[in-house]
């Protein structure tokens, strides 16, 4: 290897390390990862440690904005969540179309009365920073959990915003290297583009959906391969057919696939979600290392001003306007103002048009590069780590994740899941087992009966928006598979299976977030017999701080013996199904089943003090109990 070929090896290698160790930082510290990317890139770029060289890899560094950009561009589209866009479809539709035309003449003329750019670059400035971008507002969005309606539409704008001004500064640029500035050119370039890559993308996503049905001798990892190869292959035709037409080929194609139904599709958003990791990584650290900081200061309080305005006045104009007739309140309304990051899209494209525009001998190239960048910097500073603190203050946080997802149509889980619906929250059974389901049908559980309990079953049961899963089958190593496989691919906030104390360690080691299910070696087989025979009594305790320890002995003894199973745990008005290992509270109110309580057992559990809360009730068959019988509301004081 030469020494070139070796300074380039490195160049890319530090790269990588500098953008993955940013997004891990992001991660951890729940921030943003653009803006450790950011500063990793002018860290060790020019300005910085002077460590790393994007312009050695020379037009090398345009072909990997643009391949990337397409994969970020189909990621978005892949993952856009349409049957929820229904909601907000009319205030996107607005601000794709009429947004677009406020942020591009709002922010012209800031950047030209009072960043002094003449009006032509100050229109390409506006027509860059359109674009908000999927690579911000998504990871932005999963660290701020706020209402749906609000995070879909910011997710629906990210995604389809980017390919239209991503076009809209194409068709700027074209007017200002050629000084073609008819209005129906510019229109027309305009929705040609979008038609040409609207066109091929619907084609290019219908045939790859089809195809990927089709391939059943194809493995998992091949078929994603495929997809890539396809992806890219669809971004070149349309390029070649018509300049940055690829972009919104990308996007149709992504919508188009992820609504084809396809099989094991999670793996696929799984797969081409790392790869835009990888990609934003790689791009944001190599732009920002290009950047120059005395460029930004040479543009004075004027760019400051320019961008001020662009978040201050043009997006809550923009956004007010756009969602007039929308049923979003005034908080939501505000939330959508303030949050409007700008990502590699306008980072990359501004790069790649400062080269265009210098090598045209046209002034302007680096300063509206630098006005981007300074853009990027301040909205995601800016807006990127106060959004928590402002979801918080307008209140339209989301609550927490509910809902349970059951594998295991048994008498316990039909008696657990009684307990979560009684609190109104949803509850779905899994079972292979016909005759079981049909039991649980008829208690009217939603119930999905399948052949195999794999992801699919998972998926279609609803887990990716559940708050709990619990695997309860007769099978202690089939509970602890399904549950790292479902902690593993859907990240439910509570997962929890029935399996033994020797699988623990094992549990701990591959999958941290399982946790083993009211107490090691429970044998269900003998509850679910006892729940049948009507030999147990649904009870309850609340941990009080004058005898706490007394009880917690009383209550361990008792299940040491066989005799007793905690289910679930109410603590801070939220129930949850008890993990093994749980450590009880004070104030904590325990729900569990209790076999054959004989008045001995009676006496030992309360201890000669009335101050112990006990409640005891007679339970017919569990199938037969309707809701309302399981209300634990009015304890009775069971003394010696």
């Amino acid at each position: 290897m030469d020494a070139t070929a070796l300074e380039i090896t490195l160049q890319i290698v530090l790269t990588v390390m500098a953008g993955i160790g940013a997004q891990v930082l992001g991660e951890y510290l729940k921030v943003p990862s653009i803006v450790f990317l950011l500063l990793f890139g002018i860290l060790l770029g020019a300005e910085g440690l002077g460590l790393l060289h994007p312009s050695l890899l020379g037009t090398g560094l345009e072909v990997m904005v643009s391949l990337s950009v397409a994969l970020i561009l189909f990621e978005g589209g892949l993952n856009l969540p349409l049957r929820e866009l229904n909601r907000v479809s009319g205030s996107l539709r607005n601000l794709v179309s009429f947004g677009v035309l406020i942020t591009l003449l709002g922010g012209g003329m800031a950047a030209h009365w009072l960043g002094e750019f003449p009006w032509s670059i100050a229109f390409l400035y506006a027509a860059l920073v359109v674009v908000t971008g999927p690579t911000v507002i998504s990871p932005l969005l999963k660290q701020v959990k706020v209402d749906r309606q609000v995070s879909v539409l910011l997710e629906g704008e990210g995604v389809l915003i980017d390919p239209v001004g991503a076009i809209l500064a194409v068709v700027v640029l074209d007017i200002i290297l050629n000084g073609d500035s008819n209005p129906i050119d510019i229109i027309s370039g305009l929705l040609l583009r979008l038609g040409i890559g609207g066109g091929l993308g619907a084609i290019g996503g219908w045939l790859l959906g089809f195809l990927l049905k089709r391939a059943n001798s194809l493995s998992d990892e091949l078929k994603n391969l495929v997809v890539l190869a396809w992806v890219w292959g669809l971004f070149g035709l349309a390029q070649s057919i018509r300049s940055e037409s690829g972009l919104m080929s990308m996007v149709v194609a992504g919508i188009v696939v992820g609504s084809a139904s396809l099989p094991e599709e999670r793996l696929l958003r799984r797969f081409k979600g790392q790869l835009t990791i990888l990609a934003v990584s790689v791009l944001f650290v190599l732009l920002a290392a290009e950047l120059s900081l005395a460029s930004i200061f040479a543009l004075g309080w004027g760019a400051i001003l320019t961008v001020s305005v662009l978040m201050f006045v043009v997006r809550p104009l923009s956004i007010w306007l756009c969602t007039w007739n929308s049923e979003m309140n005034w908080r939501q309304k505000l939330f959508l103002c303030w949050v409007a990051p700008r990502g590699i899209v306008s980072a990359s494209v501004a790069s790649l048009f400062a080269i265009l525009l210098t090598q045209k001998g046209i002034n302007g190239g680096d300063s509206i590069k630098a006005l981007v960048f300074l853009t990027i910097i301040l909205t995601v500073f800016l807006q990127g780590l106060t959004a928590r603190w402002i979801a918080q203050l307008l209140r339209i946080t989301s609550i927490e994740a509910t809902g349970v997802v059951i594998v295991g149509c048994n008498s316990l889980s039909r008696l657990i899941g009684k307990l979560f619906l009684q609190r109104g929250e949803a509850v779905v059974l899994i079972d292979t087992d016909a005759e079981a389901c049909q039991l649980a049908e008829a208690e009217n559980f939603k119930v999905f009966s399948s052949s195999a309990l794999d992801m699919n079953v998972l998926e279609q049961a609803g887990l990716a928006k559940a708050g709990t899963f619990l695997a309860v089958t007769n099978n202690a190593e089939v509970n602890l598979v399904l549950a790292q496989r479902a902690a593993e691919e859907f990240n439910p906030p509570r997962v929890l299976a029935l399996f033994s104390s020797d699988a623990q360690t094992t549990a701990n080691s591959t999958s941290p977030k399982v946790q083993s299910a009211f107490a090691n070696q429970v044998p269900l087989k003998t509850w679910n017999r006892y729940l049948d025979e009507k030999a147990v009594h649904l009870g309850e305790t609340i941990l009080r701080e004058s005898d706490l320890q007394l009880q917690q002995t009383h209550l361990k003894a008792l299940m040491n013996a066989g005799e007793l199973v905690p289910l679930l745990i109410e603590r801070e008005e939220k129930l949850s199904i008890i993990p093994a290992d749980e450590e009880w509270q004070v104030g904590d109110r325990l729900i569990y089943l209790l076999h054959d309580p004989r008045p001995k057992l009676l006496r030992q559990l309360a201890g000669g003090n009335n101050q112990t809360s006990l409640v005891l009730e007679k339970l017919p068959r569990v199938e037969e109990i309707p809701i309302a019988a399981l209300s634990l509301e009015t304890p009775e004081q069971v003394t010696s």
